[in-house]
C-alpha cells in the first residue's frame, strides 16, 4: 500500500456540508483517505507532505454534464461565428460581425483547398445577422463546383451552395421536412434539423462520428477541459461503435490523460429494442475513466434557430413552430423501452413544448414500468416554468439549464424569438432549485466554449451581451453555482457517490485555482484562474 500524500492549500471548498471547508486533504492510491487540517491523516500512520499547491484554492473537480467531443475537432473546419473564439491550440480566432466578413472567411478558405474538396464552415448564427438571410446564392459566389456547407453555431441548422443541392436532389419538388424555400419555392440553400441536414452529411464527408472518435480528436478535448478545470466530461450524443469503446478505453486509461468521459449513446438509426441492447451491452464495457449505459433522445431543435417547439403563443416574428426530430410518439415509445430496461435517459428539449411532452412521456414510461431513482434529465430546458420544475420533482428528473444562453443570446431572444416576459425566465435555475430540483448548468460545447466558472457567473448574475440582467428573479447564489458545476452535474450522471465532492472515499479529483470563487464579487466569479486538476491523484499543472 502506498503512502499517502497530504497537500495544503489556502483553502478547500469541498461540497461535503459536515467539513465545507480545510486546508489540507490527504491523497492515497488515487482516492481521497483524509480532509481537515495537517494532521487529518496522521491516524493512517506514516504520510507525505506536499506544499505545491499551498497557494491555491481547492475545489471538487468540475464536471461538465453536457458537451460534445466535436469540441476539440471541429476547428478544422472554418470557424465564422459572431463571437470571437479560442481553439484548443489557444489560436484565437476573429468573430465575423456582418455577412460579408463570412463571406471573405469563406473565400479565404476556398482558396487553400484542393480542386472538388468540400469546403465546410461552422458557428455561423444569422441572429446576430438579422439584415439578410444567408442563402445559397451567397455561397455560390464562393464556389459552384464543390460543395459549401455552413453549420449554424446551433448545429442544428446548415446552409448550403446550390452544388451541394444538387449532390443531394434537392429541388422545388422536394417534400422533406427543414428544407426551406423561397416565395418562388425553390431551395433556398437553407437546411434545418436532423432528416433534412444528414443527407447533406453523408454525401460531403462531414462525420460528426470521426469529429469526436479519432485519437487527436479526444486528445483535444481532454485538454480543452483540463485548461478550464473539468476532471468529468460528457459526449452527449455520441455514435458509439464496439472500435469506439475499445480506442476510448485505451486512450483514457493513461494516466495523464485527466479526465474521465461519459459518452451518452444517440437514440438514431435504429429501434428502441435495439438502442436498449446497444446501451446495455455498452455500460457491460465501461472502464474507471469511460463511463457507458446512458442514452439520449433527441425531441426538438433550437431556439435560437426557430425549430425548438415552443407552446402559445409561439415565436414573436410569427415564424411557424418548430420541427420534432423524434416526433411525440417515437419520444414515448423510447421512453417505454429505455425505462424497461432500466436505461438512464437524458432528453433534449430547447421548447416549453418538448419538455410537456417529454415529461408527459416519462410520467407514462415510469407508470407502465416504475423506476425509483432512475434519474433522467431534461437537456437544455431552456423554457421550462415553474409549473415543469414541479412536475419534474414529482418524477425525480433532474434538469441541466443551458446557463450560457443568457450572456450568448438573452438579447437575441427578446428581440427576436421569445420576447422579454419568457426570456426573463430562461434556463430558470433559482425556480427548478426552489421546486426541489436537482439542477446542474452547463456549455453545450462546441455551442458555447467549456469554461464551468463562466457558466456559473452566468447562473449567478445573468448578464447579457448587451449588460442588462435578464431575469433578475432567476439569478442563484455563488454556492449554489458551484454546487450546479460539480455535485449538481455528478448526480446527473449517476456519479456521485464517486466525485462531485472532496470528501473521504471518493477519487482525487481536483480543479486547481488561483483565488478563491466563493469570496470574489460573484461579477468577477468568471475571472478566476484555473491553474491546473488533480485526476485520480495525478497532478496536471499548467
Amino acid at each position: 500500500m502506498s503512502l499517502a500524500t497530504v497537500f495544503a492549500a489556502k483553502k478547500i471548498i469541498t461540497m461535503d456540508r459536515n467539513c465545507p471547508v480545510a486546508t489540507h486533504v490527504a491523497v492515497r492510491d488515487g482516492k481521497i483517505l483524509a480532509v481537515g487540517g495537517r494532521e487529518c491523516a496522521d491516524p493512517w500512520g506514516h504520510v507525505v507532505h506536499d506544499n505545491c499547491l499551498a497557494d491555491t484554492v481547492l475545489m471538487p473537480g468540475l464536471v461538465e454534464g453536457h458537451a460534445h467531443m466535436m469540441a476539440g475537432a471541429i476547428w478544422d473546419f472554418a470557424y465564422v461565428g459572431f463571437h470571437d473564439r479560442i481553439d484548443p491550440q489557444g489560436r484565437h480566432h476573429e468573430g465575423r460581425t456582418d455577412l460579408e466578413a463570412v463571406i471573405r472567411k469563406l473565400e479565404d478558405r476556398v482558396a487553400t483547398l484542393e480542386a472538388g474538396q468540400p469546403l465546410v464552415a461552422w458557428g455561423f448564427d444569422p441572429i446576430f445577422l438579422p439584415s439578410e438571410r444567408l442563402h445559397r446564392r451567397h455561397l455560390d459566389r464562393i464556389a459552384s463546383d464543390r460543395p459549401i456547407v455552413v453549420l449554424f453555431s446551433n448545429l442544428h441548422l446548415m446552409c448550403v451552395n446550390s452544388h451541394t443541392l444538387n449532390i443531394v436532389e434537392y429541388t422545388r419538388e422536394t417534400s422533406v421536412k427543414g428544407v426551406v424555400k423561397d416565395a418562388d419555392g425553390e431551395p433556398t440553400g437553407e437546411l434545418q434539423e436532423m432528416t433534412a441536414m444528414f443527407p447533406v452529411m453523408w454525401r460531403t464527408d462531414i462525420d460528426f462520428r470521426a469529429l469526436a472518435q479519432n485519437a487527436a480528436a479526444i486528445e483535444a478535448y481532454a485538454a480543452v477541459c483540463r485548461h478550464v478545470g473539468v476532471t468529468t466530461v460528457t459526449d452527449l450524443f455520441a455514435q458509439l461503435r464496439v472500435e469506439d469503446v475499445e480506442e476510448f478505453a485505451s486512450l483514457t486509461d493513461s494516466p495523464g490523460f485527466g479526465v474521465r468521459i461519459v459518452p451518452t449513446l444517440a437514440a438514431v438509426g435504429a429501434q428502441p429494442e435495439e438502442l436498449a441492447r446497444r446501451a446495455l451491452d455498452l455500460a457491460s464495457r465501461s472502464t474507471d475513466k469511460l463511463r457507458l449505459g446512458a442514452i439520449k433522445i433527441m425531441t426538438d431543435g433550437s431556439i435560437q434557430g426557430w425549430t425548438a417547439r415552443v407552446k402559445w403563443p409561439g415565436y414573436i416574428g410569427g415564424q411557424r413552430n418548430g420541427l420534432w426530430n423524434s416526433p411525440p410518439v417515437e419520444i414515448y415509445a423510447l421512453c417505454e423501452a429505455f425505462q424497461k430496461h432500466g436505461i438512464q435517459m437524458h432528453i433534449h428539449a430547447n421548447g416549453d413544448e418538448a419538455s410537456e411532452v417529454s415529461l408527459d412521456a416519462l410520467a407514462a414510461a415510469a407508470r407502465k414500468h416504475p423506476w425509483p431513482g432512475a434519474r433522467h434529465v431534461l437537456q437544455h430546458g431552456q423554457m421550462m416554468g415553474e409549473d415543469q420544475f414541479r412536475r419534474s420533482a414529482e418524477l425525480g428528473v433532474c434538469v441541466n439549464l443551458f446557463a450560457n444562453h443568457i450572456w450568448y443570446f438573452g438579447d437575441q431572444h427578446v428581440a427576436h424569438t421569445i420576447g422579454e416576459s419568457r426570456a426573463g425566465r430562461m434556463n430558470a435555475a433559482r425556480s427548478a432549485l426552489d421546486a426541489g430540483v436537482n439542477v446542474a448548468i452547463h456549455s453545450d460545447a462546441p455551442i458555447t466554449p467549456i469554461a464551468p466558472l463562466f457558466t456559473a457567473w452566468c447562473a449567478v448574475n445573468r448578464r447579457t451581451m448587451s449588460g442588462r440582467t435578464l431575469g433578475p428573479a432567476q439569478r442563484i447564489t455563488v454556492d449554489e453555482a458551484l454546487y450546479a458545476i460539480t455535485l449538481g452535474a455528478a448526480y446527473t450522471l449517476k456519479l456521485d457517490d464517486e466525485i462531485g465532492s472532496i470528501e473521504v472515499g471518493k477519487v482525487a479529483d481536483f480543479a486547481i485555482l488561483g483565488d478563491d470563487p466563493t469570496a470574489v464579487d460573484p461579477m468577477a466569479l468568471k475571472d478566476v484562474p484555473v491553474l491546473g486538476t488533480m485526476s485520480g491523484g495525478h497532478l496536471a499543472l499548467k
